[in-house]
């Protein structure tokens, strides 16, 4: 099974992106975020053609958005709202396997990593926290999925630099703290790096860069994490570095986890 996460930065504006991708990379699932879309215009036809028969989305105009495009039938899908918002930032499924994926859109934080003066980075972090206690409920034997654009890279080799990006946010201490929490109280297993454990990695580059590929000053914020019942079933992963040279591309690439079934 292939499951890929994108945060497209837009799925109408990047539509051919999207399908040029499927027909490629062949995913049984691909997860997208900040799609966006509001619902009533979503190009649920284009994927339908494309042989994704099986969606499920949530989006709103101009901002955030997630959605889950399928090869194989969704039996149920749920969404939360998180931080005392009502934006799109969640989307949950129940595949006809009974596998549980949860797609989440979290937060960027703005620039300045202070709670205090931010309010964008203190949404952030409240974001997060919920995070933590919805990982420490679920039940960890279950076979389960969580991806998306986190907005946080947790290694130093998940950075272009560490001691340089140590107070910048999506890199900084508390973030990283945060990020770990989760993982820890939902024992939740970093999927792409039990695949490729050393080295650095990255799936976002800015669209400050001019030429991104020569600078690549990337982060990891996109992430595909698994409950224990999948931790050995995992073959494989990637970074589908070449979409970030797309016409019009994201600043995000595709990230691919593979689990044998």
């Amino acid at each position: 099974m292939k499951i890929i996460t994108w945060n497209i930065n837009s799925v109408r504006l990047r539509l051919p992106q999207v399908l040029t991708l499927l027909a490629e990379h062949a995913p049984d699932i691909l997860c997208l975020q900040e799609t966006k879309c509001p619902d009533d215009v979503f190009p649920a036809d284009a994927f339908i053609a494309a042989g994704y028969p099986h969606l499920a989305y949530r989006g709103e105009k101009g901002y955030n958005g997630v959605a889950m495009i399928s090869r194989r039938p969704i039996r149920s899908q749920d969404h939360t709202h998180w931080a005392g918002k009502q934006d799109c930032r969640h989307l949950s499924v129940v595949l006809e396997n009974d596998l549980i994926i949860d797609n989440f859109y979290v937060p960027a934080g703005g620039d300045v990593a202070d709670p205090a003066v931010n309010d964008k980075f203190a949404h952030k972090l409240r974001f997060l926290a919920e995070l933590a206690d919805w990982s420490a409920q679920r039940d960890h034997s279950q076979p389960s999925v969580l991806v998306g654009d986190l907005n946080i890279a947790p290694r130093e080799d998940d950075v272009w630099s560490h001691k340089q990006l140590l107070k910048v946010v999506s890199h900084t201490p508390v973030e990283v703290d945060a990020l770990n929490r989760i993982m820890d109280k939902g024992n939740w297993h970093d999927g792409v790096r039990l695949a490729i454990p050393d080295g650095k990695l990255y799936s976002w580059w800015s669209y400050r860069a001019r030429d991104w590929a020569a600078a690549n000053r990337g982060r990891r914020l996109d992430h595909i994490w698994v409950t224990p019942p999948l931790r050995d079933q995992i073959i494989g992963a990637e970074v589908i570095t070449s979409a970030r040279g797309w016409e019009k591309p994201s600043d995000h690439a595709p990230v691919v986890l593979r689990l044998d079934e």
